[in-house]
């Protein structure tokens, strides 16, 4: 009995003590990142596991999980090599540095999830000691050097991504037979070089692949030439222009001439130059002396193709832009007008690339039309044709894309590029496989449904408020609003992230054609004052809430009653039940997280706008309301690596 007391209380001064240098290394982190001591505000108790410190999980006393993405921490991760219980790391989006060494030092780690970060160096061998790893996410940081081949060591790998770096070298043959259970892998916008395996691109695709110069191979991969016992593109270019490209055509259609002499060469560039010359020239000289908006884009909106249809009409706006005089009375010249403008180096292409990419319009919106373009290399973008915003001058224009363009966090669409004219104005997204949460809402209503289930929902709700929250806050001495929130503009990304879309494009039109498009999630105020703010967004944010709970569109509630009225008279008359959509009434045991979150919208669309909570206030809220629930939590099964049902892919996608 003695023996047992004494055991007992060894261990438990053991725990005790163990728990407090784990505390002592998270509040080594947080002297190193949070270098004003504001984003981790309540890191300031004794016991980070017993004071519930923000972001961290613990099991039996032990660190298991941190999960801080988004909260722009700058700074190392050295601090965290001694947590040898940690399961998750989830750092995405932030600004963290240096090198990926302190990984190694987690023997129990299965979730990584670093991107959107600073990380330089190389990739470490030694992450292959990692047995258990389950997800990696390097991508978007600045590695260098190969891709270890080590890494076949990681046989449970379910997902790697390791996209928009600078990894070179060649594509390790361990992809090919030592991941066995891999069923993501991305390694496109870097430098990598060498045959890309046909098996590889059946088994992953082509846009994983996408944006590496060097890679040569299967098409639309350009065809591997020998030279000096080097296997490389024997077209260099990546995305290659309309002259290379043909001549490409002809090297692969007379493949018994292994080489042809310079002056065919000649002569097959000059007369594809000429041909290019004369086309662009008919282009112009039809788009000049088109009456305005004829045979655009917006004409092949009303023949709905779909498939492997082309940008007709943007290829006459194009072309115009490339010839004519000395510039717009704008101060836009030709040659300007002709480029995309990017906001990250990576995955860039030319105005030629997308003028050949197949086309598909996806849909009709409130400020353009969308496009869904797949350019030659099977890369995939969403490009939006803004149909209200002619009158912007190019200056203001630039100035505010600028503006917007430089948001980045994972629940808020990538904005990658756009194009100015003076009659047209297109913008470039990433495109988004899974389509809205409108459609997921109200779609197929009726028998062979797939109903949306509580937990699908949530999930969504709670990304969509943290990416409006992020809007909110980085342009909080701003107060650029959103500016049009609601379901068709939350969409899904290929793993199902609600991610928000139309940031700030609102702004581009007058006031009171901006607010006349917010239809059922109006704020009350914006009748009189005819203007967009984050307030109003919160409003509209309370709508899109309760349209999820009810399962009714805004516009749709009560005899054209608006949708917070109609919730509000149920309540009042004590039927709350009859609130909630049929299709969650067969789930058990969440009538208590329906009815907290149903606080939450009525908080959200209060009439006076001071009294609605900050979008920051609303996100901590819906965690509270239930614990994230998704692969990355400690009781994921692995064996089990789809999305819920209710998120099947559909080709219905905007972006």
């Amino acid at each position: 009995m003695h023996l047992q007391f004494l055991l007992s209380l060894i261990l438990s001064t053991s725990l005790t003590t163990t728990a407090a240098n784990e505390t002592a290394v998270l509040s080594l982190f947080r002297s190193q990142t949070d270098l004003h001591g504001t984003l981790l505000s309540n890191w300031t108790t004794s016991n980070a596991c017993s004071a519930n410190w923000h972001g961290i999980n613990c099991t039996n006393n032990r660190v298991t999980a941190i999960t801080l993405p988004s909260l722009n921490l700058r700074g190392p991760i050295a601090a965290l090599s001694s947590l040898d219980h940690l399961h998750l790391l989830d750092l995405r989006s932030n600004r963290l540095n240096g090198t990926l060494s302190p990984l190694t030092q987690s023997p129990n780690l299965k979730h990584v999830y670093l991107s959107g970060n600073d990380f330089s160096g190389e990739i470490p061998p030694e992450l292959s000691t990692l047995h258990r790893l389950l997800r990696l996410d390097l991508s978007n940081n600045n590695l260098r050097g190969p891709i270890p081949a080590t890494l076949s060591n990681l046989s449970r790998l379910l997902t790697l991504h390791l996209q928009n770096n600078d990894l070179s070298g060649t594509i390790p043959t361990i992809f090919l037979d030592s991941f066995p259970r891999l069923k993501e892998l991305n390694l496109s916008n870097n430098e990598l070089y060498g045959t890309l395996p046909e098996n590889l691109i059946s088994r992953y695709g082509y846009s994983s692949f996408s944006g590496n110069e060097g890679l040569c191979g299967t098409r639309p991969f350009p065809k591997c030439s020998y030279t000096q016992g080097q296997i490389v593109p024997s077209n260099p270019s990546s995305l290659p222009s309309s002259s290379s490209s043909i001549t490409t055509t002809q090297f692969s259609s007379n493949e018994h001439h292994k080489r042809l002499s310079n002056g065919a060469i000649v002569a097959i560039v000059v007369a594809n130059s000429v041909l290019l010359l004369v086309i662009a020239s008919f282009a112009v000289a039809y788009y000049c002396g088109r009456r305005s908006g004829s045979n655009s884009i917006s004409d092949s909106d009303s023949s709905k193709r779909r498939r492997s249809s082309s940008y007709s009409g943007e290829k006459k706006v194009y072309a115009n832009n490339n010839g004519g005089g000395g510039g717009d009375s704008d101060g836009t010249n030709a040659t300007d007008k002709s480029k995309l403008v990017f906001f990250d180096r990576k995955k860039q292409f030319e105005l030629e690339d997308l003028l050949r990419a197949s086309a598909e319009m996806l849909g009709k919106g409130s400020l353009g039309t969308v496009y869904r373009a797949v350019l030659d290399d099977g890369y995939t973008v969403a490009v939006k044709r803004l149909k209200d915003a002619n009158p912007c001058a190019r200056k203001e224009f630039e100035q505010y894309m600028d503006v917007i363009g430089k948001l980045r966090h994972q629940n808020v669409v990538r904005f990658r590029a756009y194009y100015y004219a003076r009659e047209e104005k297109l913008l470039v997204y990433d495109y988004m496989s899974n389509g809205s949460l409108h459609s997921l809402l109200h779609g197929n209503r009726g028998g062979g449904r797939i109903p949306l289930d509580w937990t699908t929902r949530i999930g969504l709700i709670l990304g969509a408020a943290r990416g409006l929250e992020r809007i909110h806050q980085e342009y909080s001495i701003s107060r650029i609003p959103h500016g049009n929130v609601k379901s068709s503009n939350i969409l899904l990304d290929k793993n199902g992230v609600a991610c928000v879309s139309d940031f700030g494009l609102s702004l581009l039109l007058s006031p009171t054609h901006a607010i006349a498009r917010l239809g059922g999630y109006r704020a009350p105020e914006q009748a009189e004052t005819k203007t967009l703010s984050q307030k109003a967004d919160v409003y509209s944010f309370g709508v899109l809430l309760l349209e999820v709970l009810t399962g009714r569109a805004p516009e749709e509630a009560a005899a054209a009653v608006d949708l917070p009225r109609w919730v509000r008279s149920v309540v009042r008359d004590e039927w709350t039940a009859e609130v909630f959509d049929e299709e969650l009434l067969r789930y058990k045991n969440i009538e208590e997280e329906l009815v907290a979150t149903l606080q939450v919208a009525m908080a959200c669309v209060v009439e006076m706008p001071e009294k609605r909570p900050e979008m920051g206030e609303v996100v901590k809220m819906i965690e509270e309301i239930r614990v994230e629930q998704s692969p990355l939590g400690e009781d994921y099964d692995d064996s089990r690596d789809s999305m819920s049902p209710s998120l099947a892919t559909t080709e219905d996608a905007a972006f």
